[in-house]
């Protein structure tokens, strides 16, 4: 049982004075349900309902009363009903449509229990069934696979992960920062492959685990297709969405399909909803606030990078190469980057965007900006030490401030370069492995130079 950063948001949570019901949203098997077990030992009772099992799912569809409703719950967990300090934990809610509205009853009846909901397939029943959330009267979490630091943590690495929290990072941790990054991720942030991995160290035995995963996610999200043409769609989406992830996609003939844009968008929207991938937009903007534009070709991440390894066969070279820079090429190191940066938010989906100047004589692209202020700072990712940053210069012709980030397989320093058109600017070199900690270090970066 790995100890989650979402843990410190929940702690949050249980002080809150107008504490509302909580739901956690994200795809199936990255942690929601033990994380909320771990949070539940400090509680005097936990109520914990599993939705898709029938005997829990009747209780609500039974149109009770919320007085009788509450008491059918304890009694359904052969227990008194009690004052105090108790969690109430509804998980794959998605199972049971009739569950959703009762959560505006408990934040309006019953504030003293702690109520906290789960569900791996939410949008995508929400949108099959037309359900409408209590507005206002319930919170929001993502969860995603673990991140670095996680990944950290549930290695016992905790040396390494006080010097993650360190800026800026004493060279001589970087050697072992970058091991421990490259074997997180081969193997990606999904806990039960993290756990076999912890216990065994036998990438080969991963195999049926990962193989099992991908099967699980393709079933679960094919009950929601609206026939059976849907359904083909879907499973072709979900084969092909790992070998093109990290790239940007067209809609039509995705998966060197015939689909036209129509059908496969349909199919990629609906893995989206299921949190199975993201699709990221660009903006063409040099200032806050993003403003993305999707009329224009999207970047499709994956749900983990370490399923993306196993269904592009890059685990094998596992044993062939010392050093995985000489792997991880291109557009997937542009989907690790992308991944921690996503999965380090627990508050709001909030996708990373990248920056296209599209033009017929000249075009551009930025892997990824983040606004700063009123600044937006531009993000180039390199798999190696070596790299041209072409349009990371274009950018930086454009805006009125002269901070750059390439993130990068060297050493940590900051240099100053010039555009061809002669301006000169700061450009933060940060290894790939501290992607995690971006935000710390642009704040240092900028506030300290």
């Amino acid at each position: 049982m790995f100890e989650r950063n979402i843990l410190q948001d929940l702690e949050i949570w249980d002080k809150e004075k107008d504490r509302k019901p909580l739901i956690i949203r994200g795809a199936r098997q990255v942690g929601k349900t033990t994380a909320i077990d771990i949070f539940a030992r400090k509680f005097d009772h936990y109520l914990y309902m599993d939705l898709e099992k029938p005997e829990y799912a009747n209780i609500f569809e039974r149109g009770l009363q919320f007085d009788d409703l509450l008491q059918a719950i304890y009694l359904t967990k052969k227990l008194p009903y009690s004052r105090g300090k108790t969690l109430l934990f509804l998980d794959e809610i998605q199972a049971c449509p009739a569950a959703l509205p009762a959560i505006r009853n408990f934040y309006e009846s019953a504030k003293e229990l702690r109520v906290i909901a789960a569900g791996s397939l939410l949008d995508v029943m929400i949108g099959k069934n037309q359900i409408s959330f209590p507005v206002g009267r319930v919170r929001y979490l993502f969860m995603y696979p673990l991140t670095f630091e996680e990944y950290l943590r549930s290695q016992g690495e905790e040396t390494l992960l006080e010097l993650l929290r360190t800026k800026p990072l004493p060279e001589f941790a970087l050697e072992n920062m970058f091991t421990l990054f490259h074997q997180f991720t081969l193997i990606g942030g999904m806990p039960e492959i993290v756990k076999h991995w912890s216990e065994h160290r036998d990438i080969v035995a991963l195999t049926p685990i990962y193989q099992g995963l991908l099967t699980s996610f393709q079933d679960d999200v094919s009950k929601y297709a609206r026939n059976s043409t849907m359904v083909e769609t879907i499973r072709l989406a979900m084969e092909a969405a790992p070998l093109e992830a990290g790239g940007r996609i067209k809609f039509a003939g995705f998966g060197k399909s015939n689909y036209r844009t129509r059908e496969m968008g349909e199919a990629l929207r609906t893995l989206e909803r299921a949190m199975l991938i993201h699709l990221l937009y660009p903006t063409t903007h040099i200032k806050p606030p993003l403003q993305v534009d999707k009329k224009k070709s999207p970047k499709l991440l994956f749900l983990d990078t370490g399923l993306m390894n196993y269904a592009a066969g890059i685990q094998s070279q596992y044993f062939e190469y010392k050093n995985l820079n000489d792997i991880y090429r291109g557009v997937v190191m542009e989907h690790i980057v992308g991944q921690e940066m996503l999965a380090g938010n627990n508050h709001a989906p909030a996708k990373p965007v990248f920056w296209v100047r599209e033009k017929k004589q000249s075009t551009a692209e930025v892997d990824f900006v983040i606004p700063y202020g009123e600044k937006l700072i531009p993000i180039e990712v390199k798999s190696g030490v070596t790299g041209r940053l072409r349009s990371l210069h274009e950018f930086m012709d454009r805006v009125d401030h002269h901070y750059a980030i390439r993130i990068f397989g060297g050493k940590l320093d900051i240099s100053t370069p010039s555009t061809p058109r002669g301006k000169t600017f700061k450009l933060l070199n940060l290894p790939y492995c501290l992607t995690g900690v971006l935000d710390d270090y642009i704040e240092w970066f900028i506030h300290s130079h």
